[in-house]
């Protein structure tokens, strides 16, 4: 199969509804995936805990079998809590997450810029692919909640958002 001959089938499967096709002939195979299209996950209330029940934090412990500064004097980094009125924007994937399409281009949005659905927020690049991950929500950016170029989980959040 030559190069032209995969151009051609990459052209006809972006204009099919074709997920993927493998070809194989004479010790040569091929496999051409279509691009998923971009899901976004958008929750409207936070998760709150059981407020009758008490929360219990074992202190810290480093290798050398000491108590932790922070946890020893009872600061803990943990996250706080998003306001009720905020949605949170998750990450629909595991990658890593961009705020720019190019290190030298500027953010897609920034704390205090408006958004609305299809506005692209960020980038997730997962297998080496650069997917546009949009609002599905109209609103003002509260908080950037990850760092630019760091790993993001499934369903971790992203952005808070304030619809009002």
């Amino acid at each position: 199969m030559d190069f032209k001959q995969i151009q051609e089938l990459i052209k006809l499967i972006n204009k099919s509804n074709i997920g993927e096709v493998t070809i194989e002939e004479k010790g040569f195979k091929i496999t051409v995936k279509q691009k998923e299209e971009h899901i976004q996950q958008v929750i409207a209330a936070p998760f709150q805990p059981n407020q009758s029940a008490p929360i219990y934090s074992a202190p810290a412990v480093s290798a050398s079998g000491g108590v932790s500064s922070t946890a020893a004097n009872g600061k803990s980094k943990q996250a706080e809590p998003a306001p009720d009125n905020l949605i949170t924007i998750k990450s629909p994937m595991i990658g890593t997450f961009y705020r720019s399409s190019a290190p030298d281009k500027p953010s897609f949005v920034n704390v205090g810029d408006e958004t609305e659905p299809g506005k692209v927020v960020c980038i997730i690049e997962a297998m080496k692919l650069f997917n546009e991950i949009e609002s599905e929500v109209k609103g003002k950016i509260v908080k950037v909640l990850v760092e630019d170029a760091s790993p993001v989980e499934f369903d971790q959040p992203l952005f808070l958002v304030d619809p009002s």
